[in-house]
């Protein structure tokens, strides 16, 4: 028994799934390496309407053609195979094309045999290594490229996987980038039920995939455990042991509730989800210098030069509920007197490398249409002369921390400002980000 619910091993006796039973919509139905099942040889008995043998005397008769009817692989619904196709364009996997299906009809021709040049198939016509008559699985070809599979399983949104391992990916950027080795990730999220989590293993299994799962509920994390533990599918409980730790910690045992259930937060939204919506409310109204008025309501205040980041950086730090305005320096135009009576701890400088950014604005340039000939914008002796401007500014802002973005993600420089922003707020000495639940 797998959490008290279903046998362990029933998935495996060959008991037809229910019918209508999919996947999570998070994800499309998985490419089965498995061949197509065939239907069983006829038996060779004469029936009553078939011909007598011939007599001795007569002459012989010319041998039959030889028979097509070859055992016919069972066909997925149109519905399936949609599924499949973009299951594998999403996961880099080559689709094979009609005429290297099986065939359908008794009448068809043997076929040819591949050239030299075509994709090795998976399918290699060795005996089916899953036989279950799991009607949910699809049937389709793919090629050596396909990589290395990783399932991502949340009863959630799937964040907190997604992005842990992004983030561990990160640790192999070599190889990913040199296409030594290729990894697919799939995530699975809103898998509340065992049902629909033993479907996700299983077919884990089928694919050879590294299962990965956050899952609150320690019964469906249990579940999850024992049944990649039955199907040999190694698995990784990404939550489990940081709750554990944690409660171990302070004491208490935790909820097992899923941060986005709606029985947590009581049918409600929460106080933090308005806070959200409102900093990203404030960051757009405030883009640009726009409203400078506001600029005191403002948690963190960006100013640089133009095509330094200004504008994602700031909506990315909204949605962590932080109310941000930026605004522009640009040469010949005085900047705003509200932002000189700002709180200087609110106040960030960007910078960037003179060369990366005149390649920006090129683009930028291009996509406008001008292509940089009617103006300036783009020119390396103004783009140093506007970044000379800047560190004026900022010279004049006391302790104005001045972050240099290039070759940094948003992310990156999000990181650096919250750090610093907490640091200020929180008058420590030591560098981190302090938040009080």
């Amino acid at each position: 028994m797998i959490g008290g619910a279903n046998p362990l091993a029933s998935p495996l006796l060959g008991a037809p799934s229910p019918g209508g039973r999919r996947f999570a919509t998070t994800a499309s139905c998985v490419l089965d390496p498995s061949p197509p099942l065939a239907t069983a040889a006829e038996p060779t008995a004469q029936s009553d309407s078939a011909p007598p043998p011939p007599r001795p005397d007569a002459p012989a008769s010319p041998p039959p053609p030889p028979s097509s009817s070859s055992p016919r692989p069972l066909r997925a619904s149109s519905q399936l195979s949609q599924w499949s196709r973009k299951r594998a364009l999403r996961s880099g996997r080559r689709l094979g094309l009609a005429s290297s299906a099986s065939p359908v009809t008794k009448s068809s021709p043997p076929p040819k045999p591949p050239l030299p040049t075509a994709p090795p198939l998976l399918y290699d016509g060795a005996p089916p290594a899953w036989e279950d008559n799991d009607d949910d699985l699809c049937v389709a070809v793919g090629d050596a490229s396909a990589g290395k599979v990783i399932y991502m399983v949340s009863d959630g949104t799937g964040w907190t996987a997604e992005h842990a391992v992004n983030a561990a990916l990160g640790q192999f950027e070599l190889c990913l980038v040199d296409r030594d080795c290729t990894v697919n990730t799939h995530l699975f999220s809103g898998i509340d039920d065992e049902d629909r989590l033993l479907e996700v293993i299983k077919q884990a299994a089928k694919e050879g995939a590294l299962v990965l799962y956050t899952l609150a509920d320690p019964s469906m994390a249990e579940s999850a455990k024992k049944a990649c533990d039955f199907w040999s599918v190694p698995y990784t409980d990404l939550l489990g042991p940081t709750v554990d730790a944690i409660a171990s910690h302070i004491g208490v045992a935790p909820s097992g509730i899923p941060r986005s259930s709606p029985s947590r937060q009581g049918g409600h939204l929460t106080e933090d989800y308005f806070r959200r919506i409102d900093a990203i409310d404030f960051t757009i109204k405030l883009d640009d210098g726009a409203q400078p008025q506001n600029l005191s309501r403002a948690d963190i205040v960006l100013i640089g030069v133009s095509r330094t980041g200004k504008t994602p950086l700031s909506i990315y730090l909204a949605q962590k509920g932080y109310k941000v305005a930026n605004v522009p320096i640009v040469m010949g135009v005085d900047l705003p007197k509200h932002l000189f009576e700002v709180d200087h701890e609110k106040i960030f400088g960007l910078t960037i490398n003179p060369v990366i950014l005149q390649s920006i604005r090129k683009a930028r340039a291009k996509a406008l249409g001008f292509d940089g000939h009617q103006t300036n914008y783009a020119e390396i002796e103004h783009v140093k002369q506007e970044l000379a401007h800047a560190k004026k500014i900022f010279s004049q802002i006391p302790n104005l921390p001045v972050i240099e973005v290039t070759g940094k993600a948003i992310e990156e420089t999000a990181a650096v400002i919250v750090r610093i922003y907490h640091d200020r707020k929180q008058k420590c000495s030591m560098p981190r980000i302090s938040k009080r639940y």
